[in-house]
Formats: structure tokens, C-alpha cells, sequence
């Protein structure tokens, strides 16, 4: 075959086809220990990943291998197998009205907590976004995204919180979970403990009337003279979409950040708020770097924060804000 391909798929109703296509449930997942990624922006990203990402199998059509003439020789370099396929077999594994004609087998990664913190030269992430029971694929995706180009290390997914490797969260990501380490299941109490263990400010934003709370341009302000939690290693905590963050989870954070609202928009929604609070601490960590800018907070081996005013992180129960959830202005739970 010129396209390259070492084998092909026609029949829709094919044992083969109709295991790839159970990679979209939960149940498929976890047995194969695999998830399908689709079309050709995630399945170029997951051939150029390195390890632990692999890709088993690349499926697509004589169309979609003639537009993308790339992701053959693509499969090849990464050692998967490629797959010629009919317009019928694409849509059985698509799970869009429109496939794009190609999907790929890709491992699921099951990285750890430890992994993150250790980090290259065994420092942790400067940025990390701790999602806490975030339900809507698309959320959780996008998040990962913003992440991603924020300049974020890692994401971190609770207990209750979507599957990173369900084909809707997979597409939302737009080849961003390639990019960086995402951790499912962790609990969030120890996951804050060990962040701010490294030496990372642990910022919580939800929308709560009627208390107190930092106010982000504020805490901009301060980041430009070298002050403040934002210009040291922060992880954004973020709550479900629904609810938000409850009481005992905002009250883990070292502060509670709002997002003000200088129109009349009543709140913002999760990934919108994601990509403000994540691009805060990114400017403040830049101008860190910048010939004459305040020194960028870094972490050491110890786990010491080494910044000028920033928040000094705690190992007894109090906080930096007073009880401080955001003000309703901050997050809408949608």
C-alpha cells in the first residue's frame, strides 16, 4: 500500500474494530490499558511524545493519510502500527458528527505524585493546576490545555474527578496531555501537604459571597517588585464546576484569590478562570527571568522557597486569608 500502511480495516463489525472501539468506555480503558486519541493535531502529538507515552496503533483513512502524509512516516519513527481503514470503520471509533480520519492507540500513563515532585534535577513544578472533583470533560480538558500553554509542569485530578483518558477530555486537550504530567486520583489533603512540603504556594480560587479573600490584580501588583505568592512556585486549586470548592477544601489552601470582574459579567466559568489565574502566576514567573526583574522563585532540593515577600508557606492550620473563599465575582460553577 503507497500510503505506507501495514495492514487495513473495512469491516465495521470486525472483532478488531469493535475492540478498538470499546477504548471509549471506562471499561475498555481499564482493561487494555489504553485509550484512543483523534485526529491528526493529538495523534501527531502523541507520536512525537517521548516515554512513557507510546503509541500502539494508528488508524485512518486513505484520505486522512494523504492530507496529514506526515503521520505514516510519523508511525513509523515511533515503531506503531498503521492502519488503512474505510470511512465506515473511522466512524465506529470517532466519537464526533465530523471525523477527522484518523485516531490512534495510545498507552494510558499512570503517573504518580512522586514522579511530579521530583521533578527535573529533582525540583518541582514552578506551576501546577490541582483540580478538586472537576466532572465535565471538556473542563478538564481545556484546563489541561491552558496548563500546557501556561507553561504549567503538571495537572492534578482528585478522586471524583473525569477520566483524563475519555475521548472527550482526549479531544479538549487538543495533543496538550502529551505535553506535560497528569496525575489522576490523588487526594487532596495529602496532595496540598506535599506541594507546600516543596516549597509551592497552594492558591485556592472560588466564588463564595461575603468573604474575605486576595484580590489577583493585587497580587499582580506585588509580583512585579518581586513580592507576594505569585512570584514563587504556586499551585491553583480549582473546585467542581457545580459547587465549587466546600469549606474544608478552600481552608487548605495557603490563600483564597479572586478573579475581579471589571464589566458587568456576573462570574467566569472554571476554564476561563483556569486560564486567568494560570497566566498570573506565568507573567510573574517571566518577569523573574527578565534582566532586572525580581528574582523568580525557585525551589531547592530541601524544599526551601527562595523569593522576595512572598507568602511564607506553613506547617500549622492557618492561612494567609481570613477563612477566604473568593467573592462570587471570581467563579461561576458551570
Amino acid at each position: 500500500m503507497p500510503t505506507g500502511a501495514t495492514g487495513r480495516l473495512s469491516n465495521p463489525r470486525a472483532d478488531r474494530v469493535r475492540a478498538l472501539a470499546h477504548l471509549a468506555t471506562a471499561s475498555g480503558r481499564a482493561r487494555a490499558g489504553a485509550f484512543l486519541a483523534e485526529g491528526p493535531q493529538a495523534v501527531r502529538e502523541a507520536l512525537a511524545a517521548p516515554a512513557p507515552h507510546r503509541v500502539r496503533t494508528v488508524v485512518a483513512t486513505a484520505a486522512a493519510l494523504q492530507r496529514h502524509p506526515e503521520l505514516g512516516p510519523g508511525a513509523h519513527r515511533a515503531g506503531a502500527e498503521l492502519l488503512q481503514c474505510t470511512d465506515e470503520v473511522l466512524a465506529v471509533l470517532s466519537g464526533t458528527r465530523t471525523p477527522q480520519g484518523v485516531v490512534a492507540v495510545c498507552d494510558a500513563v499512570r503517573t504518580g505524585l512522586d514522579e511530579v515532585l521530583a521533578g527535573p534535577g529533582g525540583r518541582p513544578p514552578a506551576l501546577v493546576a490541582l483540580l478538586a472533583r472537576v466532572q465535565d470533560p471538556g473542563n478538564a480538558g481545556t484546563v489541561v490545555r491552558v496548563a500546557d500553554a501556561a507553561g504549567a509542569g503538571a495537572v492534578l485530578l482528585t478522586g471524583g474527578s473525569v477520566d483524563v483518558h475519555n475521548p472527550k477530555v482526549v479531544r479538549s486537550t487538543a495533543g496538550s496531555l502529551f505535553h506535560l504530567d497528569v496525575v489522576q486520583g490523588v487526594e487532596l489533603a495529602d496532595a496540598v501537604e506535599r506541594l507546600r512540603a516543596a516549597g509551592v504556594a497552594v492558591l485556592a480560587t472560588d466564588g463564595v459571597p461575603g468573604r474575605g479573600s486576595a484580590d489577583l490584580d493585587d497580587l499582580l501588583d506585588e509580583a512585579e517588585g518581586g513580592a507576594g505568592p505569585l512570584a514563587g512556585p504556586t499551585a491553583w486549586l480549582f473546585g467542581n464546576e457545580a459547587s465549587g470548592l466546600d469549606p474544608a477544601e478552600r481552608e487548605l489552601a495557603d490563600l483564597a484569590v479572586r478573579v475581579p470582574l471589571h464589566g458587568r459579567a456576573e462570574s467566569l466559568n472554571l476554564a476561563t478562570a483556569a486560564a486567568v489565574c494560570l497566566y498570573a502566576s506565568a507573567r510573574a514567573h517571566r518577569r523573574g527571568r527578565r534582566p532586572g526583574g525580581a528574582p523568580r522563585g525557585v525551589v531547592d532540593p530541601a524544599g526551601a522557597v527562595s523569593h522576595t515577600g512572598a507568602v511564607e508557606h506553613r506547617t500549622s492550620p492557618s492561612r494567609a486569608s481570613t477563612g477566604s473563599p473568593s467573592s462570587a465575582a471570581a467563579v461561576a460553577h458551570d
